[in-house]
This record gives structure tokens, sequence and C-alpha cells, in this order.
């Protein structure tokens, strides 16, 4: 069977309004026509069940609940599509004879040249992809005072106030909240169906995204964070013409859950310049006719969702709702250091029949945080979970690497497009499947073609200095931006000859033996704060959190059962990503497969 047959057997496929969202990948079904989460398949939809009743379908429901209440607020994200849920509404509500008073807080956006002005310190130079994180709060794009003083009108049965920031008005009214996927709101911005918040009009997507990181997200996600205990009705805005939604109370219920069961989010994918073709041939019911993937989102928790489901209807919330709610369950004992930030990110790199990646580095700790307003600088790992015969990664510099030579030799390919031989500069190592290269941060290294690549890394993931990309173009015939200067500002010249094997390689230590399994410890570097295990075994084994938690993955097998001390149970299946909360204390794996089974372990030093 194939995938395109799997997916059409199991999922009812939501039709898609190609002028509203710019993808090749699928729209999340509104509601599952049947379990999906078949043993030993990869699961793109992964859904948390609340149990019956907790998940509402449609605007007549909606409607319903918002006329019992009178008076409500209708907040939500960037990108949400406002008019035509306020006309969906509208819609319902006509059929009631109803009189409703809408307050659009889009009119109290300030003008779009003043908003420019307000936010252009955090969005660098024009040309970078890069800004800082910002400093500001979600009212100063608004006509503050003029919005707070917004009233319900007593002439109308029903006021709403509608719109981004609408609970800045500050009622003493239910609110609901519409939550919007990051993925869907960038395909609604390739698209042009929607922009930066109080712009009235598209840029290039890399701009949009440049916006979007540095300003929009701070602030609606600090907006969501102050107001979430005062949300009455969570909503899911991906689909253009239909919502699901669920009452606050059972969705922060089913948070509370989670933190003690296991977790995994709603992963994406990406096709690249770069992209290959073992993700296209290994995961089911994603959309084949594309001509890579390179990137899946298995946990980049700034852009995931957690997805719940009741009798078949999805609603997905983004992963930021877990940490404000749940960072200490979550985190246990790093909590205090990390806060709400999810500091480990598991994702995807496909070269198998695909391209090298660039020659790159990421910045220094002082670096990304003086420069760009990060906390955490993006110290990365590179996991062989599979590769080709022939595959290869390059990881520090040559012994005899003179600094100069290899910057003048890089500028001489950028300005006059000449071919450079990266292994005059750069080491190249043969990659075999469960191989651990270390990546500190100012480590120059790339991905060779013929990987699939398990990145696990902290969280940062936008901050890669390019300084060689093979003379080739991205997907939409463009150079890919080049950028040695911030690259030259970080790259650590001493790890180079022999001590990249050394330090850069990681070598696998037995830490523990049984019966039938071994624990194994794949030693990270001395910059990295999360360390990495493996645990090889026949049949099952119980494993603590020490209040610490853990991000696993099936790297080896065919699927594994995972029980947690709360009496839940889930199974996972090869290559899926998962979290075991720390409050989850302990959880027992039971190998589902006929093979040996490998799961690796992250979890913070």
């Amino acid at each position: 069977m194939t995938s395109n047959q799997l997916n059409n057997r199991i999922f009812d496929q939501t039709p898609v309004e190609i002028a509203l969202r710019k993808s090749s990948q699928f729209l999340m079904p509104v509601k599952l026509e049947q379990d999906n989460a078949l043993e030993g398949i990869y699961n793109i939809y992964p859904a948390y069940s609340l149990g019956e009743n907790k998940i509402f379908n449609g605007y007549g429901s909606l409607a319903k609940w918002i006329v019992e209440q009178k008076t409500v607020i209708i907040d939500g994200y960037a990108g949400v599509f406002w008019d035509k849920i306020k006309s969906a509404l509208q819609q319902q509500m006509a059929a009631t004879g109803l009189k409703v008073n809408w307050i659009d807080t889009a009119a109290f956006l300030k003008p779009v040249s003043e908003i420019e002005t307000i936010v252009q310190p955090y969005l660098g130079v024009p040309e970078s992809v890069w800004g800082t994180r910002c400093l500001l709060e979600l009212k100063d794009l608004y006509v503050f005072e003029d919005l707070a003083a917004q009233l319900p009108d007593n002439g109308y049965d029903i006021n709403i106030a509608i719109g981004t920031a609408a609970s800045l008005i500050n009622w003493d009214s239910p609110i609901i909240y519409i939550d919007l996927p990051k993925n869907e709101l960038q395909y609604r911005m390739r698209a042009g169906s929607v922009t930066n918040m109080g712009n009235n009009q598209m840029e290039e997507p890399f701009l949009m995204y440049k916006r979007s990181y540095f300003v929009d997200w701070v602030l609606l996600n600090q907006h969501k964070k102050a107001i979430l205990d005062k949300i009455t009705v969570l909503a899911d805005g991906q689909w253009p013409t239909d919502i699901n939604w669920m009452l606050a109370a059972d969705f922060k219920e089913g948070l509370n859950k989670i933190c003690h069961s296991t977790i995994r989010v709603r992963p994406w994918f990406e096709p690249g310049a770069w992209g290959g073709q073992w993700i296209k041939q290994h995961i089911p019911n994603i959309n084949e006719d594309v001509v890579n993937y390179a990137w899946s989102f298995e946990l980049i928790v700034p852009e995931n969702g957690l997805v719940f489901e009741s009798e078949g209807y999805l609603l997905e919330a983004s992963f930021d709702f877990l940490m404000f709610h749940n960072q200490e369950q979550v985190l246990g004992k790093h909590a205090a250091q990390f806060g709400d930030e999810f500091p480990i990110r598991f994702d995807f790199l496909d070269t198998y029949d695909g391209g090298n990646l660039s020659i790159q580095c990421h910045p220094k700790l002082k670096y990304i945080q003086e420069t760009f307003g990060e906390t955490i600088t993006q110290d990365e790992t590179y996991y062989i979970l599979d590769c080709e015969k022939d595959a290869h990664v390059y990881l520090g510099f040559q012994e005899n690497i003179d600094p100069e030579a290899f910057r003048n030799e890089l500028e001489k390919s950028q300005d006059e497009g000449s071919e450079v031989t990266i292994t005059d500069y750069v080491q190249s190592h043969s990659a075999k499947k469960h191989d651990l290269f270390l990546i500190p941060n100012g480590t120059v290294h790339s991905a060779g073609a013929g990987n699939l690549v398990l990145e696990i890394s902290a969280t940062p993931y936008i901050f890669t200095f390019k300084m060689y990309d093979w003379l080739r173009l991205d997907l939409d015939g463009n150079p890919r931006p080049i950028n040695i200067d911030h690259a030259f500002n970080n790259l650590n010249f001493e790890r180079k000859g022999n001590r990249v094997q050394e330090e850069l390689i990681s070598a696998p230590k037995v830490l523990e033996t049984g019966k039938d399994w071994e624990l194994i410890h794949l030693p990270t570097h001395a910059d990295h704060f999360y360390d990495v295990h493996r645990i090889d075994f026949d049949s099952a084994i119980k494993i603590e959190t020490d209040n610490c938690c853990h991000v696993m993955m099936l790297v080896e097998g065919e699927s594994i059962l995972i029980e947690t001390a709360d009496g839940s149970s889930q199974i996972f299946a090869y290559a899926e990503t998962f979290v075991v909360p720390a409050a989850a204390n302990s959880y027992k794996i039971t190998n589902l497969g006929k093979s040996k089974a490998k799961v690796i372990k992250a979890f913070l030093k």
C-alpha cells in the first residue's frame, strides 16, 4: 500500500482554498474518520484524547454559546481570518433575530507608517534575515486609550469585541481565544492572504517571517501568557470555513494530564534546496507530489502545536500554552533555569538522494544574546538515523587552516561565483547509522548528501551563518543568503586537526547493562547543556525521570509502548519524537517489534 493510498483510507482531507494558503502540505482534517494511530506507522496527526463531548464543531455551536453569554471578547493570534469568522458567526446569529454590535480591534491599530517606525529598531537591515527580539508590548501597536475605552452598547442584544488584542478592552466578559498553527500562518503569508500585524501589504516571505519571529510572535505570546487564566473558550482557526472549539477548563485539564504521561507535537514538513527523499519514502500520509523534503519540524516547539481529540474532532493549540501553564511539570528541576522556554529541539534534515547543506556555523552565546536578543544559543548535534553507504559530514577545520585564506576564498566565491574546494579547509568524516557528531556554537559544519540526520539541539533554530552554499539557488530560483561576516565573528578555529575526532565525534560508552538491555552514553560537548543516552533492548525496561524532562525517539526498531506511572500508555513508531515530562516520574518502555529496539533520550545536564 502506498502512502497516498493509506492517506485516502484514513483521512478525509479538508479541501483547501488555494488562494488562502500556499503550501503543498495537507491541511489537518477537522475530524478523523477513524483511528489513525496504526501500530508501527508514523502518525502525522498525533492527538491526545480528551473523552467525549469536549471539542465542539462549527460556527453554529459557537454562535449558540455566544448568544447565551450576551457579551464576549474574541481574541486570537495573528493570521486568523477575522472577516471570515465574523461573517460566519453573523450568519448564524442572523437567524435568531438578535441585534449584534461588533467592535473590531483592527480599527484601533495605529497607522501603518507609525507601526513601521515603532518596530523598525527590531528588524535589522532590510537584506538581513535576522532582527532582534523586540521589547515592546502588544498594546504599543494600537491606539490603546481608544481601544480600552470601548464599552458594550446596551442598545444591542449581543456585544462582541473581535480581533487580535481584543482582550485589551478588558471587559468583564468571557474570552474566546482563536489560535493558529505557525505553519498555517506562514502558508497564509506566502499566499498573500494575511500580512504582519498592522501592515496592509504583502512583502517578501523572508521579511514577513523576520517581522513575525522578532516582533509579532514575541508580542502575541506575551499577550497569550498574560490572558491565559482569563480565557474561557479555546478555538482552532486553521480551517478557512470551519472551526473546532472547547472550554478552556477542559483544555487546561488536558494539559495537566499530558504532563504526567507522554507528549508528541504535530510535526510538519518543508522542501528545501538540498532536500532529499527519505521523508517522502518513509513517512506516510504526507503529500508525495513535492520535489523533496528537507526538514521535518519534529519538535521545534516555537512552531509546533499539540493536538487534542474528542469524538474524532481535532483541535490544535500552540506548544506555548503548555509551557505557560505547566513549565514546572514539564521541565522539573530545570524549570527555574529555562522558565517557559522549552530548551531542546529535535528535527530531521533529509539529504538522502539530496545535496549538501551549506557550510555554516552558529553564534556564540554572548553574540546571540547581544545581537539577536535570544537567551540560549544554537548548540547542535547530528545523530545519523539513516544514511547511504558513501554519506559524510563536514565538521571542524583542517590542521593547517589559515583563517584569512579561507575567508578570501569564500568572498571570492561570493563575488565571482567560483567553486570552493571545501575539503582544503574543512574536514569530511564518513557517517554511519547511530553516529553522533557534536556541533557546539562556533563550529564549522555541514551535513553531507546521503544522510537522514536527527538534529538534537538547543531550541534556537534560525541562526545559521552560511559561508558557502555550493553555488546553488533555492527552490524559487534565488540565491540563498550568505553570512560571512557573522560567521567569522563566531568561528572557533581551534577546532581543527585531531581535536575534531577527539572532541566533536561522540565516543559511545556503556553505562549499565541488564539481561537484554544496555544503557549507552553518547557524550556531548562541554558547551552543550544537554546530554544523550541510547537504550538498546529486546523486551522492556523501566526508567526514572529523576525530575528531569526526557526527549526521545525510537531510532531503530518497529514500535514501542510507553507506560507512565499514572497508568497512561501510548504506542510510538519508528522515527516519532516524543517527550516524557519530568512529572511523569517513571515509565516503562516495551518493545513491540521483532528486532532489537534502540531509543534515543536527550535530557538536560
